[in-house]
């Protein structure tokens, strides 16, 4: 007999830039993975801040600088499973929100959902991919709400 349906994401949250919600997390991750048509993920998540990304980039990208979000997929396409995990950074997710004149929960938001059309297989490396990608984070995040957006901070 197959397992059901199950969308399991799990928080770290290594940082004091922003009072995350990890259940705040987890739930709109879920959402959104669903509104993708994903029914079985298996994700893990930790918010951090600039030093430690910007150590994970380095180490792992080659890139010497701090970043938003970097995503490491642990599944193939056609998986029956979608498996990866997320790195986010909190303190850039505030001091973006602050420059930009947005509320940094949402700027939280688009990061994760950045990272998990990633997870999806989405590009942003062309042109034509980055503007689908644009599309795609803006329609998760009408669809997923304000309320959800707001809860992804304490």
């Amino acid at each position: 007999m197959e397992p059901g349906p199950a969308i399991t994401v799990e928080v770290g949250d290594v940082q004091n830039h922003l009072p995350v919600a990890p259940a705040g997390v987890v739930a709109f991750v879920s959402s959104a993975l669903a509104h993708e048509g994903v029914a079985r993920a298996d994700i893990s998540i930790v918010i951090m801040d600039d030093k430690t990304i910007r150590a994970i980039n380095s180490q792992h990208l080659g890139h010497d600088w701090a970043t938003d979000v970097i995503t490491f997929p642990l599944s193939l396409p056609g998986d029956p499973v979608l498996a990866g995990e997320l790195v986010v950074s909190a303190q850039t997710a505030a001091d973006s929100a602050r420059e930009l004149g947005v509320a940094p929960e949402r700027e939280l938001a688009l990061y994760l959902l950045h990272g998990l059309l990633h997870l999806l297989g989405c590009d942003d490396q062309s042109a034509t991919g980055a503007a689908e990608m644009r599309h795609r984070e803006a329609r998760l995040l009408s669809a997923l709400g304000s309320d959800a957006i707001c809860r992804l901070l304490a």
